[in-house]
């Protein structure tokens, strides 16, 4: 069966992307200090635990907790729901392998972070990109998912002549 095809596909892609996190995750947390670090390409790459109890990059960090944890945990369950309902949409604009895979790849993140936020009440990222003084946030699958995912979704929807899967736009061969 083809992806276009297989409805199974993107949930599997999700659940891929889901089970990476969290074994990740799991990894980090038992087998690394808080802010400890352990190289992995010196003076590039690293292996970091911090918690992240803000959104991306640390945005919403600070401020009253519970307020924080309601925002945040609205509106990661507003965008599931939002990708869910695009993912097993009949509209021709989600029926490309692009963009289906790049939901799939938003929907797994998102889950993975979401259940983070409604579990430990933090996000664990663990990847850290940085050389000398320059450091990027750290990251983690989820965040990695969702940022491919984003991209990949920017790009088909931008690309000229996009054909719809050929059962979607009733061209199927009966």
């Amino acid at each position: 069966m083809s992806i276009r095809r297989n409805a199974f596909t993107p949930l599997a892609i999700s659940l891929a992307v889901l089970l990476a996190d969290r074994l990740s995750k799991a990894l980090v947390q038992h087998s690394v200090s808080a802010f400890d670090s352990i190289p992995i390409i010196p003076a590039w790459l690293r292996i970091v635990h911090t918690e992240n109890p803000g959104a991306a990059f640390g945005v919403l960090a600070e401020g009253n907790p519970f307020l924080r944890s309601l925002v945040l945990i609205g509106v990661s369950t507003l965008v599931l729901i939002a990708v869910a309902s695009a993912l097993w949409s009949r509209s021709s604009a989600f029926t490309t392998t692009v963009t289906r895979v790049a939901l799939a790849l938003i929907l797994g993140g998102a889950i993975g972070n979401l259940y983070d936020r409604i579990v430990h009440r933090t996000v664990t990222d663990f990847v850290e990109v940085y050389h000398g003084a320059w450091s990027f946030p750290a990251f983690n699958v989820a965040d990695s998912a969702i940022t491919i995912g984003a991209i990949l979704l920017i790009l088909d929807l931008l690309r000229p002549h996009r054909k719809p899967f050929p059962e979607k736009a009733g061209l199927a061969h009966k």
